[in-house]
């Protein structure tokens, strides 16, 4: 599946590994990464409202999609250094990012590791890693079962997500949604064919985050490192639900802060792309 009136083609960022990217627009660049079950198609609205008046990049993570899927390389500081490089073959040496739950982590990580390509940041209803393991508790952990389900060695997580994909998928993408009409059937389709596809991949980037992610945002932390960039992040009410004060978990790492909730579901790209497309905006103008 495509977003109308953008132009595809494959991009090479690491050790051979291709990355599908569409493209559409001109002007000042915006990369858009996008989240768990899904594919660079959840920006099909605000990346053509954003391509009005900038040149919109959107990317398929390693691991998803129609990119390729090597057996690893997970580390969301490998994910990020593969968009850093996208980006750069696509001309864009310095740009805005923006990323959805997965994409946001791989977003957060491009932004420690490469502040200087990383003009403005904006993550979409996650907190990053380190953050995740810490607010999850007790029986409130419940929501995020997939997390820890992914985290476990080799073999077991991927057989039981492959003998029922559908299922497991299907599973977020309607528990997710305040409004379903929001992901119609052919986008849902393209969603589970594309994670029927790819779940040793995503099983790997999940593990990775219970992993080698925690410890190298855990290095930046002990070192004081934080993002320099102006960051926005839009949010379901998580904390209120979990116990946490959300904005504080996000300040603590960007100091340029702007902290919005929504009360649309964790699919606000597609059930409000209005809404995200004007913090995107407004991100832009900072």
């Amino acid at each position: 599946m495509e977003i109308p009136g953008f132009d595809y083609q494959r991009v090479t960022v690491a050790d051979g590994v291709t990355l599908n990217a569409a493209t559409a627009g001109a002007g000042s660049p915006v990369v858009l990464l996008h989240g768990f079950p899904q594919t660079h198609v959840m920006w099909r609205h605000v990346a053509t409202d954003l391509a009005a008046d900038h040149t919109v990049v959107c990317l398929d993570l390693r691991g998803y999609g129609d990119s390729d899927k090597p057996a690893d390389g997970y580390a969301k500081r490998v994910m990020a250094a593969d968009v850093v490089t996208a980006a750069r073959v696509l001309g864009h040496d310095r740009f805005a990012l923006a990323g959805h739950d997965r994409g946001a982590l791989v977003a957060v990580r491009a932004g420690l590791d490469h502040p200087d390509a990383v003009s403005h940041l904006a993550a979409l209803d996650v907190v990053p890693t380190l953050d995740t393991w810490d607010v999850l508790h007790g029986v409130s952990a419940a929501v995020a079962f997939h997390l820890y389900l992914m985290a476990q060695p080799p073999g077991l997580p991927e057989a039981m997500i492959s003998a029922a994909p559908d299922v497991f998928f299907g599973h977020f993408l309607d528990a997710w949604s305040v409004d379903p009409a929001a992901i119609p059937a052919d986008v849902r389709e393209h969603y589970l064919h594309s994670c029927r596809a790819a779940v040793p991949s995503i099983v790997a980037d999940y593990r990775a985050s219970a992993g080698v992610d925690v410890e190298h945002d855990r290095a930046d932390r002990d070192a004081g490192n934080t993002l320099r960039m102006p960051v926005t992040v839009v949010q379901q009410d998580w904390g209120a639900a979990l116990g946490y004060d959300a904005r504080a978990v996000w300040a603590a790492w960007a100091p340029d802060l702007v902290h919005e909730t929504t009360t649309r579901g964790h699919f606000m790209a597609e059930e409000a792309p209005g809404e995200v497309t004007k913090a995107l905006r407004d991100l832009l103008t900072r």
